[in-house]
């Protein structure tokens, strides 16, 4: 095949992709992935992704928000995904700290009432007033297995997702680099709160 031929098929197959939505064709894998916006995470890469094969959804922690609800709601529903995959990672930065902590730093750093600042500028009446609620809101958590089991069955047990929708968690090792079950320990470390505080002063 000369070069122009190989050109013009790429160009072809990146219209077919393209178009995709268009024509209501869902993603290769009918995947919706969930994972922590850590850097060290390259979620194509440890599941085999390709463009086109998943939705993929990631915040701090790798949690089931109202965010994430209303996409994945939106991805079985309508787009054709018949399965979710949620992956959280040891030496996670939402094990380092409490709420109570990130909220005294924030307030601390800006000088005003933390608690009144609009979660979502769009929904206003979504604001936390309660000290404690804007606490929880940040989500830290002790245990990485712990928290992947519940993410797990937040999302099995939301009355808008689809019974049949095949739903798993996963943990992904920093120290060893490959995925597990929750409280499969590939390697010793650093799966909880401790843990991870311990590592840093040693």
């Amino acid at each position: 095949m000369s070069l122009s031929q190989h050109i013009d098929e790429a160009i072809q197959k990146h219209e077919a992709w393209v178009l995709r939505r268009q024509r209501g064709i869902p993603n290769n894998r009918r995947l919706f992935v969930l994972a922590c916006m850590d850097e060290r995470l390259n979620v194509e890469e440890m599941l085999g992704l390709q463009p086109g094969d998943a939705h993929i959804f990631r915040n701090a922690g790798g949690l089931v928000t109202d965010d994430v609800i209303r996409s994945a709601v939106l991805s079985v529903n309508f787009f054709g995904t018949k399965e979710i995959i949620v992956i959280n990672h040891t030496e996670c930065g939402m094990m380092s700290a409490e709420g109570r902590e990130i909220v005294e730093a924030l307030r601390a750093k800006f000088n005003i009432d933390v608690e009144r600042v609009q979660l979502d500028p769009s929904l206003p009446e979504l604001a936390l007033t309660d000290p404690a609620a804007f606490e929880r809101w940040f989500r830290t958590f002790e245990s990485v297995d712990d928290v992947t089991v519940a993410q797990v069955e937040y999302l099995r047990n939301h009355p808008l997702i689809p019974k049949d929708t095949v739903i798993n968690g996963y943990v992904y090792e920093v120290e060893s680099h490959r995925l597990r079950r929750p409280h499969q320990r590939l390697s010793r470390r650093v799966n909880t709160r401790d843990e991870l505080l311990g590592r840093a002063r040693d």
